[in-house]
């Protein structure tokens, strides 16, 4: 099949002409990869191109593994440059996208899991611990998040200072801490107990509430406010 061109094959069997008589939905997830990188090699089509790169992965196969590739990873497959490796990473990262999307509207503040499930994709294939800061208005909207540190969370990493400068300039009423915990645990570490204190305190000061801090582990969230973890003075 590697050594089959894409050109020999029966018309059906081709990816953009099966999915053109078919319909997209027709395809194989390699045939759908096959048909984003358009061309394979000498030595391989595309499709067992494709067939590669959903395998690649040593843990996580097929198209969730895409989700932890680096561009390093994607190039280390023969026929795949640059271009391509770039062609995948659009892909899954417009995926994302289209997971956050759906579920912006529904994020209010006081649905601790309508936020983790808004954040869930964009957290859950990461090997570093992100923060973010969530603003919220008088309404419960949602204005903004920024990411605020990458790596593991401590003093040095993430301050008060700069997010409650944000809160003050999109005028939020309302805080909400998120971070991910790539072991997939997420019970909160004496580290994290510790960063909540240190952002409640200030909040109260400047008239921003922290209403919650949720760590996102795989498929499952905790939610401090859920488990009265935020003490109000």
């Amino acid at each position: 099949m590697a050594h089959i061109r894409i050109s020999d094959m029966a018309e059906t069997n081709k990816p953009c002409e099966k999915a053109a008589k078919y319909g997209i939905r027709s395809l194989s997830d390699a045939e759908l990869l096959a048909v984003i990188l358009r061309s394979g090699t000498v030595e391989a089509n595309v499709v067992h191109i494709a067939e590669q790169l959903l395998s690649l992965h040593p843990v996580h196969k097929g198209l969730t593994g895409l989700n932890y590739l680096t561009e390093e990873d994607l190039r280390s497959i023969s026929g795949v440059g640059r271009v391509k490796a770039l062609q995948v990473l659009a892909v899954t990262e417009l995926s994302r996208r289209i997971s956050r999307e759906r579920t912006r509207e529904q994020v209010r503040m006081n649905h601790p899991e309508t936020i983790a499930d808004y954040f869930r994709e964009e957290v859950r294939y990461l090997e570093k611990e992100r923060v973010y800061a969530l603003f919220f208005n008088s309404a419960c909207s949602l204005i903004r998040d920024v990411m605020i540190s990458e790596g593991t969370v401590n003093r040095s990493l993430v301050t008060p200072r700069e997010v409650f400068q944000e809160a003050l300039r999109c005028g939020a009423v309302g805080l909400i801490l998120l971070h991910n915990h790539p072991s997939g645990d997420c019970e909160p570490s004496h580290a994290d107990l510790e960063l909540t204190e240190r952002f409640r305190s200030a909040g109260r000061i400047l008239g921003i509430r922290l209403l919650d801090h949720i760590i996102i582990g795989g498929s499952d969230y905790v939610s401090f406010s859920e488990r009265g973890l935020i003490h109000e003075v």
